[in-house]
């Protein structure tokens, strides 16, 4: 792709995502959204390979679907409140349309379908960018507005922890693996978000770091099922046996990063008299952790197949840039100590 319709197109994928986060009426919003929106459909499709144009589609018509419902519901909400501000939602219907339309546009189950197949269809790097970026700006919009239905949102918060568990046990394509512990770690988030938005802003905040080095690592690896990880020992050494690490952060296991956000949001759920959820919460996360463990042993544990085509791919050294890799690595293992400051803040 051209550089100048590249940085056009990141430029129109940052703004959108900023118009969002910066505005406080429906209109521009969801302004942003559709900039956002419009501008990672080109960095999708363009390879030109028929799965890449399915998942550009897919991505689009589900894209719009949920962008026409916000707009319906903002809409609606300001015939009936004579209100267009995001923070004076106070009908019940309008808050639950627009709480669905966004899940639909991150993804959420039972709204999660097109997640999968289209990360599949999608390059590492768009993938990334799908997986983190387009996150954030539906998630700035459900913390803006505090759905207050609760039922709907612990609903959503644990058919996504469940599903998120489920669907990635069968997988061997390593994209939509991450797929489902994308939705596995949203559920995670939406779970909380009524009770304590920035709880729910620190597990996204940990989820794009811990994303954004698992990807960095299958890119590196050039890796996109769990076969060709095996070959990563003889191109990385060090970072294989890092790897495994950074894998059992997501599943969220103690000491690493990823442990902080689940036992806050635990301790959170308790405090609210919803043992039952939390308990059903912690054990859907089993779920996700038996596919990160899958992965870590196909990565560490097993030998590549020794034959001669399979040699010469793997003593290629890369010429990819590594520093953002051992940022996002370190970041995703030894953040564990700052949990005291994360506390703090919570308590502000």
């Amino acid at each position: 792709m051209n550089p100048y319709i590249l940085a056009t197109l990141l430029f129109g994928l940052g703004l959108g995502t900023t118009i969002t986060f910066a505005s406080s009426h429906w209109l521009l919003a969801w302004m942003g959204l559709e900039m956002n929106t419009l501008a990672i459909i080109p960095l999708m499709a363009q390879h030109h390979h028929p799965r890449a144009v399915e998942a550009t589609t897919k991505y689009f018509l589900t894209q719009a679907t949920g962008a026409a419902m916000l707009l319906f519901a903002s809409t609606t909400n300001a015939w009936l409140t004579g209100q267009w501000d995001i923070q004076q939602m106070s009908h019940p219907l309008p808050i639950t349309l627009i709480t669905l339309a966004l899940a639909l546009k991150v993804g959420l189950a039972p709204l999660h379908s097109w997640l999968p197949e289209v990360l599949q269809g999608l390059d590492l790097t768009t993938g990334l960018i799908l997986s983190t970026w387009q996150k954030m700006a539906p998630f700035a919009l459900l913390i803006q507005i505090q759905p207050a239905n609760s039922t709907l949102l612990i609903m959503l918060g644990l058919t996504s922890t469940l599903i998120g568990g489920w669907g990635g046990l069968n997988q061997t394509q390593l994209r939509k693996i991450m797929a489902y512990s994308s939705i596995a770690h949203l559920g995670w988030m939406v779970l909380v978000l009524q009770f304590s938005p920035f709880l729910t802003l620190l597990t996204l905040i940990t989820y794009l770091i811990m994303t954004f080095s698992t990807f960095l690592v299958f890119k590196l690896n050039n890796s996109t099922n769990i076969n060709t990880l095996a070959t990563s020992w003889a191109k990385a050494p060090a970072l294989t046996s890092l790897t495994p690490l950074v894998l059992l952060s997501l599943g969220g296991l103690p000491p690493l990063t990823g442990f902080m956000p689940k036992w806050l949001i635990l301790q959170e759920l308790t405090k609210q008299d919803l043992a039952a959820t939390a308990t059903l919460a912690a054990l859907t996360a089993l779920l996700s952790l038996y596919f990160y463990l899958r992965l870590s042993y196909a990565m560490t544990l097993t030998m590549a197949p020794n034959n001669t085509a399979g040699l010469t791919p793997w003593r290629l050294p890369s010429s990819q840039v590594t520093m953002p890799l051992a940022i996002s690595t370190t970041a995703t293992l030894l953040l564990l100590p700052l949990t005291p400051a994360a506390v703090a803040l919570l308590a502000l």
